[in-house]
């Protein structure tokens, strides 16, 4: 068992981000011939060969009843290196399924999915993943110097170069005074702030974060956002973000995938061209106004098509 998949595990994890084993939930994992031919979603900018590569990936579930459930249909999509982009859709969608498969954490149904040229599984295993779940996912027990820690532990670093990644990121998410705290004595968004250390703490190639900030208020969340934007420019870290939010996806990202639900499938993908860095004033422009209101009418679409 590896870093990702301990923390995932912890019992107290809020279970509607995790899809759970067939055994679990009744469900099962079917594998249907891919049916049709799809429509890759553009690298934008220039002739750059993209990070990820996503090709006609489907997921299909049978439930206890023997019916089968599609929550994603042959999506396809690349993502260069260094950039930031959001998975957007409502619930229902196939965004959190999707962001598993990449992370391999889900095996997808049908499709293929390479990272670098390589396996999502070959990724992983080399650690060049950082999570950061929609709970906090902290040890109550343990400090926050200590749950910073916890994955370079199972990772053997040596305890020299432990402290020395556990001072940076614990100063890059600015908690360092907070070191010697626990968990249950800081705030909702402090804690996701410790997430986000322990997962660079590895210094992984590709942040998947999924949701992290859903439960927050609208302030702490904007704060958050602000944030998160330095620790990128900062770490040059390719993020693969999930979030219903679509203000918060244009705030955040260089494009957006718009998924659509039943079946999840990608209905569009907009260019996010707003000037960095983006600061709190950037929600009050037009142009912040105008990517809202593209977005929000191409869910119209996809609903009507639905």
């Amino acid at each position: 068992m590896d870093a990702m998949e301990l923390i995932e595990s912890r019992p107290v994890l809020d279970t509607r981000m995790a899809i759970l084993p067939s055994w679990a939930t009744g469900w099962e994992v079917v594998h249907p011939a891919a049916k049709n031919a799809s429509t890759r979603a553009p690298v934008a900018g220039a002739a750059q060969a993209p990070l990820i590569e996503v090709g006609g990936v489907s997921m299909v579930y049978r439930n206890g009843k023997g019916q089968e459930v599609v929550a994603l249909k042959d999506v396809s999509l690349d993502i260069k290196e260094g950039e930031f982009v959001s998975l957007l859709g409502p619930s229902g969608c196939g965004k959190t399924t999707l962001l598993r498969i990449i992370a391999d954490l889900l095996e997808p149904s049908s499709g293929t999915v390479r990272i670098g040229g390589l396996s999502p599984r070959e990724n992983r295993l080399k650690q060049k993943y950082g999570m950061v779940f929609q709970a906090p996912v902290l040890f109550e027990w343990r400090t926050i110097r200590n749950n910073v820690r916890l994955p370079l532990e199972i990772m053997k670093v040596a305890r020299e170069e432990q402290e020395r990644r556990i001072d940076e990121q614990l100063e890059l998410v600015g908690l360092s005074d907070f070191a010697s705290s626990y968990p249950s004595q800081l705030s909702g968004g402090m804690q996701q702030r410790v997430g986000i250390a322990r997962a660079l703490a590895i210094k992984p190639e590709l942040l998947l974060m999924d949701e992290p900030f859903s439960a927050l208020d609208e302030f702490t969340r904007e704060k958050l956002n602000e944030d998160l934007l330095g620790i990128w420019r900062r770490t040059k870290k390719t993020v693969v973000f999930v979030t219903h939010n679509i203000s918060e996806a244009v705030f955040l990202s260089d494009r957006v995938f718009v998924l659509s639900p039943h079946p999840g499938r990608l209905s569009s993908v907009i260019d996010i061209d707003l000037p960095r860095p983006r600061r709190a004033e950037t929600r009050e422009t037009p142009e912040f106004f105008s990517l809202v209101s593209r977005i929000r009418k191409s869910f119209e679409g996809a609903y009507r098509q639905s």
